[in-house]
């Protein structure tokens, strides 16, 4: 089995968690192993999805942006093909959240 690492600050972190949970930490302290296994398995999934649909809708604007496509093809020119799709995508994601504004959200302070 591989040796895991403690890292103090995450310790920290769940700890504080528990402390702030213990109703939900007596929930997952009393779920079969395999249900624990299934949850943490569909965790990766979703991540992975939740990636691919933001690749896929960043590939989406640059197919429908030529110019700044090309911009970004240059950018990875130097990797193997292989990687180029999923190095620009991932520019181009970063890039995106940073230029595009946010929605603003609504103060849910009281009202009168």
């Amino acid at each position: 089995a591989p040796k895991l690492r403690d890292n103090v600050e995450i310790n920290a972190k769940i700890d504080a968690y528990i402390q702030a949970n213990p109703k939900e930490m007596s929930y997952i302290q009393g779920l079969p192993r395999e249900r624990l296994e299934r949850m943490l398995v569909l965790q990766n999934v979703n991540k992975l999805e939740r990636r691919e649909r933001v690749r896929t809708s960043v590939m989406k604007q640059l197919e429908a942006n030529p110019e700044l496509k090309e911009a970004y093809r240059k950018l990875v020119k130097n990797l193997p093909a292989e990687q180029q799709e999923k190095a620009m995508a991932s520019i181009a994601a970063r890039t995106l959240r940073t230029i595009t504004p946010r929605p603003q959200q609504q103060s849910q302070g009281a009202r009168v």
